[in-house]
């Protein structure tokens, strides 16, 4: 029912209660050829090399950790009527989309999509974002404008999509992680979570874009539109999304209040990174991002299997009752299960009484006594 090292079959059915979300490769849409078009208004930036500096000592001298990457993903229609949830999970990018990967290490490519008022938009957009980042000429040299313009691209093409089949009307929240050498990149468009495990430590790699964050709201204000009881206009509980044009007022060609540009993190990988968790919000509902770490560095100690971790996570938000369809992607960096973390006792610090503490006390004593 789910998939290690690869692309979820099925795209553009209906998913069972327990089983694969869609592939990305099977799904097509009316006219899809005319959707194509490549989105030039972004900005190109240029993400700098990293100088190289005199070695210092000889720790600097150590091999570079090089990730060993093995994933596995899980979803669940959960106690929804339909299924809304589509995942990617690629363990080599260059197999599965012809990629350009210039880089030692691996290349890689995992996605989670999570559908609203139907699947249309999350099928497409799991079709069309990874083609649009991998057949763009400047992939991977300018990849955050590469990666922005996708996003663009693909919520472009999908409009386009819609005004041929009105059927096709729905929304998607995005989130997409590349692995490229130690190089860690996410980018965000929505309420998925990314959330990398760092010995032992939660460190969230994209943040929720609620109409009720400070920011979200502020930028929502600035753009025209307004935030009611959470909702953003008073209609939709995400502040960024692809797809939606359907819904008056949060979409126009030059911008609007709901907006499909990802936010960035990115990190270096080193050999204190054990795995990274890629969660729809029907995860998150019901777990903190430690503690879903500390549950998930526990399963991977038992068995070190991340198909069956992203399984437990998910059963696990089926049992503390998380409301929504749910999708889990789990990646592991390294190929020994995570180490027991041994906590460092303190130093036992030796107390002594001086001569004439002692001689105060002898007295002391003596009173006592008499």
């Amino acid at each position: 029912m789910t998939m290690e090292g690869g692309i979820n079959n099925n795209c553009s059915s209906s998913s069972s209660n327990e089983g694969k979300p869609p592939n990305p490769l099977t799904f097509t849409a009316a006219h899809s050829n005319n959707f194509f078009l490549r989105h030039p208004s972004l900005v190109r930036t240029r993400i700098a090399d990293e100088p190289f500096g005199p070695i210092l000592n000889p720790e600097d001298c150590k091999p570079e950790f090089v990730p060993l990457l093995r994933s596995g993903a899980w979803a669940d229609m959960g106690s929804r009527g339909s299924m809304e949830d589509v995942y990617i999970c690629a363990d080599s990018f260059v197999h599965d989309y012809g990629g350009k990967n210039p880089v030692e290490g691996p290349g890689a490519f995992y996605a989670v999509f999570d559908g609203h008022g139907g699947k249309h938009a999350a099928d497409f957009a799991c079709h069309h974002l990874p083609r649009f980042i991998f057949e763009d000429d400047d992939f991977p040299m300018e990849i955050e404008r590469v990666i922005a313009s996708a996003f663009a691209q693909t919520d472009t093409a999908f409009a386009e999509a819609c005004t041929s089949d009105a059927n096709l009307a729905s929304g998607t929240t995005a989130l997409a992680a590349l692995v490229m050498g130690r190089s860690l990149v996410v980018a965000n468009a929505g309420d998925c979570r990314a959330v990398l495990c760092r010995r032992g430590k939660a460190i969230e790699m994209s943040r929720d874009h609620k109409p009720i964050c400070v920011i979200e709201r502020q930028r929502i204000e600035d753009s025209g539109g307004y935030v009611d009881d959470g909702y953003l206009n008073g209609q939709l509980n995400v502040a960024r999304a692809i797809g939606d044009w359907h819904m008056e007022g949060l979409k126009k060609q030059d911008g609007g209040p709901l907006s499909c540009e990802p936010e960035f993190m990115t990190t270096r990988l080193t050999e204190e990174d054990e795995f990274l968790i890629i969660g729809c919000d029907g995860i998150w509902d019901v777990f903190m991002s430690q503690n879903a770490v500390d549950f998930a560095r526990r399963k991977l100690q038992e068995h070190n299997d991340p198909v069956l971790c992203s399984k437990e996570l998910v059963n696990e938000a089926l049992k503390r009752k998380s409301g929504d369809n749910l999708s889990a992607v789990v990646v592991c960096f390294q190929s020994q299960p995570p180490p027991n973390l041994v906590v460092p006792r303190e130093r036992r610090v030796q107390r002594s009484v001086s001569a004439e503490g002692l001689k105060e006390l002898q007295g002391f004593l003596d009173g006592l006594e008499m």
